[in-house]
């Protein structure tokens, strides 16, 4: 059995790159693409993780392509210890639910296995403008 590589910054900076890359597209396969099957995804500290690719591609679906567009964001600082990995970006995106301009900082907390993330929790703070 062969040892997979450490987590290296620069790993988790394509992982996330690459989740940037699906927010901004809306893009539902892609996401998954840096998921384990059985990852399980927290919106915010009090949410009840989502497991696994179907749930996570629902919530994908429902709140990113349904809901937002206009989307960007950027890496701002990785921080990386053994298979965990803190990371803070910018995102900016329009609620259409909402009618509202969102210029969100998130912190975002990842443990990897086999070179994808098994769990992310985000937490974050909005500045919201109506449109």
């Amino acid at each position: 059995m062969t040892t997979p590589p450490p987590l290296t910054h620069l790993m988790v900076r394509d992982t996330l790159t690459t989740y940037c890359k699906a927010w901004s597209t809306q893009d539902s396969d892609l996401i998954l693409t840096i998921f384990t099957p059985d990852a399980t995804y927290q919106e915010g500290p009090f949410a009840i993780p989502m497991k696994g690719h179907e749930e996570i591609r629902r919530y994908w679906e429902t709140k990113v392509v349904s809901e937002q567009s206009d989307i960007s964001a950027a890496i701002r600082n990785i921080v990386v210890e053994g298979n965990t990995a803190v990371a803070e970006w910018m995102a900016y995106f329009n609620d259409l639910v909402k009618n509202e301009r969102v210029e969100l900082y998130e912190v975002a907390f990842l443990t990897f296995q086999d070179g994808k993330i098994a769990s992310l929790k985000e937490t974050w703070r909005s500045r919201r403008t109506p449109l």
